[in-house]
């Protein structure tokens, strides 16, 4: 399984340390040549790989980490997304009209056609996302959403890797817009730093 951040500012840089303290490889890109923030991945760790937008999209799981309005161009680096899950990890302040009264991951998951898309990791402000989360004896957890079971079950068993503790809400128009923003108000959960604490 192969894994790509796109978008390394303050939350690809916190889920980039994440992979690090894990020692799991991610590349990581935007649209900018790698070599122009190959030193930023250097000082998290050795498993950080600069990469070109191109390249980053060959990976079987992405985090989406850029603003909201660049999302449309990230989805042009590949004609079809079909047999990748893309995690969305962003988050829009823009009116429900703009788009179309829909979630904003729904709007995601038509731009990256035929990818099993995941809401995710987007409800902790980056300084809090990218401590080690295991704090206070248990685990910091982070949400999920998707209309694809099987996907985020899959993003769960990376979130436990990186030693989170995931708790899936449901489908994203169900349980998925307790971590939405929408407009002006956001999801209820969006910014509660909640602990899971093992049995």
């Amino acid at each position: 399984m192969s894994y790509a951040i796109i978008g390394f500012g303050k939350i690809g840089h916190a889920l980039a340390k994440a992979f690090a303290r894990n020692g799991i490889e991610v590349s990581v890109a935007t649209t900018r040549d790698p070599a122009s923030f190959a030193s930023d991945a250097a000082a998290i760790g050795p498993t950080i790989i600069p990469r070109t937008l191109a390249e980053a999209a060959k990976a079987d799981i992405i985090f989406l980490a850029v603003r909201f309005e660049s999302h449309p161009e990230v989805a042009q680096a590949l004609p079809n997304w079909k047999g990748k899950t893309i995690v969305d990890a962003m988050n829009t302040l823009a009116p429900l009209g703009e788009l179309d009264g829909l979630p904003s991951s729904a709007v995601v998951a038509k731009a990256f056609a035929g990818a099993r898309l995941v809401k995710g990791f987007n409800h902790l402000v980056a300084a809090v996302l990218e401590q080690d989360p295991a704090v206070h004896g248990g685990r910091r957890v982070v949400f999920l959403a998707s209309d694809d079971d099987a996907a985020a079950a899959e993003i769960g068993a990376l979130a436990e890797n990186l030693g989170f503790a995931p708790i899936q809400l449901g489908k994203l128009s169900e349980g998925g817009l307790l971590v939405h923003a929408r407009g002006n108000s956001w999801g209820h959960l969006i910014f509660k730093d909640l602990v899971k604490f093992d049995p």
